[in-house]
């Protein structure tokens, strides 16, 4: 009975995307990207696109969602956006090349001792962390996927939001912050300093609930 159930309200739930869809206009890049997927399947196996494709789809994603953070680095102006100051105030006396060598190696220390976060390091985690967070994010993707695409686009998004949690600048203006109890990286970053609290990254009702945002609160 709770099978069928379920297998009613996902049929209903089709039904319903399938209803607003027919009052939609016709999306432009439908057919370049069904002609892209087409390509692929004559191409590839299953196998190939949903392992190599879904770790390519990851690493372009995550490193392209990351580069905007590394540049802000590099301008004055955004430096007020930062939540924390930098363990060096300053490195233009150094020539480029070894400035930027420099801002790396201080990225990956602060990365390494829980610093300030920088946004390429949201993933850096003990392989079984990121086991057990993984489960927790292809549950829902299993139940309720029915294509690869899908899952891609959970990716993305997924990543996007961590990098930003996680990019060490409260920028003004963010359209993530649109999002109810989205928590941010000034939420976030009290989490990586204290240790202690602040658990969630996106649904701050839960902190809200059990208390662990009292600490921040009177922060």
């Amino acid at each position: 009975m709770a099978l069928n159930d379920s297998i009613n309200i996902l049929n209903s739930a089709y039904l319903a995307v399938e209803y607003i869809d027919s009052f939609l206009p016709e999306n432009p890049l439908q057919q370049p990207f069904k002609n892209a997927w087409n390509y692929m399947l004559d191409n590839y196996t299953k196998f190939q696109i949903a392992t190599w494709g879904s770790l390519i789809v990851h690493e372009l994603a995550y490193f392209l969602l990351c580069f905007p953070g590394f540049v802000f680095q590099f301008i004055p102006y955004m430096q007020k956006y930062k939540i924390q100051q930098p363990l060096l105030s300053s490195l233009h006396w150094l020539p480029l090349p070894e400035r930027i060598l420099h801002k790396l190696l201080i990225f990956t220390y602060k990365a390494l001792h829980n610093l300030s976060p920088f946004g390429m390091q949201a993933e850096y985690a003990h392989p079984l962390e990121t086991i057990i967070l993984g489960m927790g994010f292809f549950i829902g993707i299993i139940v309720f996927c029915n294509h690869v695409i899908l899952l891609w686009a959970w990716v993305i998004c997924r990543l996007m939001e961590t990098i930003d949690v996680h990019s060490g600048y409260d920028i003004p203006l963010n359209p993530l912050h649109l999002l109810p109890f989205y928590a941010g990286a000034q939420f976030h970053d009290f989490h990586h300093m204290n240790f202690v609290g602040n658990y969630a990254s996106t649904f701050t009702w839960w902190d809200k609930i059990f208390g662990t945002d009292s600490q921040y609160i009177s922060y």
